[in-house]
C-alpha cells in the first residue's frame, strides 16, 4: 500500500523524539501512550500546525516543508481538542466553516447525516452556545468530517463520551472513512478501544 504519512528522525523542540512512522493510505491508526509523550503534538506536526526541530515528514511522498500549508491542511484536517464554534445554530456553524473554506455549504440532509455519524443527534436549529462541552465537541467533529479530507486527525475525540457512545462513534466514523477512502489517525486514551478498532497502533513513550 502507498504511504500517506511517513516520518524519519522526527523530534519536537529537542525534547520529544518520535519513532519512525509509516501510515498507509486509507488505514485506521490509533496513537496511544502516557500523558506528556507527545501524542497531540504529533498530530499538529502532521498537518503543519507545529514545526519539528529535526527530522522529516512526508505526505504522499512529498516533504511537507515544500508544500503550501493551505494545500496540506485541505488534505490533512486536524480536529483538535481546542473546540471552536460560533454563536448561533448548528446550521449557522456549518455555513460559517464552509464560507471560511470558500466552498459551497452542504444541504441540511447532509448536515444531519454527519451529526448522526458523530453521535450528535441534535436539531440543526439548536444553539451551539447552549450545548455542553461534550455536545459541542461532537458538533465540531461532524463539521470536520463533512469536509471529506484525504486524512482526518482526531485528537481525543471521545474524551467526554461514555464507553457505549464511544464505541458507536468509532464504529460509525471508521465506516464513513472506509466508505470514502479517508485515512483516519486518532489519539485515544482508552486502551480497550485502541485494541478494538486500531488496524495500526502507535504507542509513544517518554524519553528517560
Amino acid at each position: 500500500m502507498i504511504s500517506t504519512i511517513r516520518t524519519k528522525n522526527l523530534e519536537f523542540m529537542d525534547m520529544i523524539k518520535y519513532p519512525d512512522i509509516d501510515i498507509k493510505e486509507q488505514s485506521i491508526t490509533f496513537i496511544d501512550g502516557e500523558s506528556g509523550c507527545g501524542k497531540s503534538t504529533l498530530l499538529k506536526l502532521f498537518n503543519g500546525t507545529q514545526s519539528p526541530s529535526n527530522g522529516l515528514i512526508e505526505y504522499k511522498g512529498k516533504n511537507i516543508d515544500n508544500m503550501s500549508l493551505i494545500e496540506l491542511r485541505k488534505d490533512v484536517i486536524l480536529a483538535s481538542q481546542d473546540i471552536f464554534l460560533f454563536d448561533g445554530s448548528i446550521k449557522d456553524n456549518f455555513k460559517e466553516f464552509y464560507d471560511f473554506r470558500e466552498e459551497k455549504c452542504i444541504e441540511d440532509k447532509e448536515m444531519k447525516k454527519y451529526l448522526e455519524i458523530s453521535c450528535a443527534d441534535f436539531p440543526l436549529e439548536a444553539k451551539c452556545q447552549t450545548l455542553s462541552g461534550g455536545e459541542r465537541q461532537r458538533v465540531f467533529l461532524a463539521i470536520y468530517l463533512s469536509f471529506k479530507s484525504k486524512v482526518i486527525l482526531l485528537d481525543e475525540p471521545i474524551a467526554s463520551l461514555d464507553e457505549k457512545t464511544s464505541i458507536r462513534f468509532f464504529e460509525q466514523t471508521i465506516k464513513y472513512c472506509k466508505d470514502n477512502s479517508i485515512t483516519m489517525i486518532s489519539v485515544c486514551h482508552n486502551p480497550k478501544l485502541v485494541q478494538m478498532f486500531g488496524e495500526n497502533i502507535i504507542t509513544l513513550r517518554k524519553e528517560g
